[in-house]
């Protein structure tokens, strides 16, 4: 292994080659996060994965929560832009609605990892994720819940309950889906995208409003 410090010629904070050893440390955690969970990772051995000592890591996250919490909030920034690109890209509540969900779903089948660790990883004990990331995180939800209110107000959807709970409600029906096309949890005989074309009007089905205001979308 390569023993690697500060002392022995590992990169300046603020380097090129400092960024890039910032990136394989988060590359190889969300790996092992992943492959062994939760409990099971350790700073010395992410360390021994990549060929550089403990020291060096500590130098850009000061825990394992704090690298924890740094991957989820590259994840929600990632999945954020994905769909903020897919509203853009259409026009009317209707349409914006399902390019967010098929969004979603997208992003959490081409990006098993990152999934995996924003919504599937449960240690037993963390600490409390940082209020600066979780409302970076809340964007996503708070993406939907708008479409959802606006929507509404143009009769184009229908929704018996709150926004929130509406979009909370959705949200959890298309990661259902991801999180069992994830496990390999899904019969063999059903087609990938035929399962999340099925969740996308299954979700939008459930805030339709009338045919005839939802025609004029």
């Amino acid at each position: 292994m390569k023993n690697n410090s500060l002392e022995n010629g590992d990169a300046a904070p603020g380097s090129s080659e400092d960024d890039d050893l910032r990136r394989r440390i988060l590359d190889e955690a969300r790996h092992l996060l992943v492959r062994d969970g939760y409990r099971n990772l350790s700073m010395r051995r992410l360390a021994r994965a990549i060929g550089y000592s403990a020291t060096s890591i500590y130098l850009h996250f000061e825990s394992k929560d704090d690298l924890f919490h740094a991957l989820i909030d590259e994840g929600m920034k990632r999945l954020h832009m994905r769909l903020r690109e897919a509203v853009e890209a259409a026009a009317g509540p209707r349409a914006c609605l399902e390019a967010l969900c098929r969004a979603f779903a997208r992003f959490g089948l081409d990006n098993p990892e990152y999934y995996d660790v924003m919504f599937l990883q449960r240690p037993e004990a963390m600490e409390r994720y940082p209020p600066a990331k979780y409302r970076r995180a809340r964007r996503n939800l708070d993406l939907v819940q708008d479409l959802l209110r606006r929507g509404a107000e143009q009769n184009r959807f229908h929704l018996p309950e709150d926004p929130l709970v509406a979009a909370s409600s959705l949200w959890a029906s298309l990661h259902g889906t991801v999180s069992l096309l994830l496990s390999r949890r899904v019969d063999a005989r059903v087609e990938v995208e035929a399962l999340v074309e099925a969740s996308v009007r299954q979700a939008l089905r459930g805030v339709s409003a009338a045919p005839a205001a939802a025609a004029a979308d």
